[in-house]
């Protein structure tokens, strides 16, 4: 199983919003928003700020995609 955050661009793309903009919404680093760009896991702390920042939830940003032999 892999994290895939695609929910999550689709919704700041629904909201126009820009990755920059999430960036200064909740404080991370251009590094932690390139990881998530990239699929890679990162801190539950990180998902937990931006779904404060966002007023969602967990599941409304992450899912769980099953590995691609």
């Amino acid at each position: 199983m892999v994290l895939s955050y695609n929910k999550l661009w689709k919704m700041l793309i629904d909201r126009k919003l820009k990755k920059k903009d999430l960036q200064k919404m909740t404080h991370l680093s251009s590094s932690v928003i390139a990881k998530m760009g990239r699929d890679e896991s990162v801190h539950l702390d990180t998902i937990v700020k931006i779904c404060i920042a966002l007023q969602c939830n967990i599941s409304d940003i992450v899912e769980l995609q099953r590995k691609e032999a």
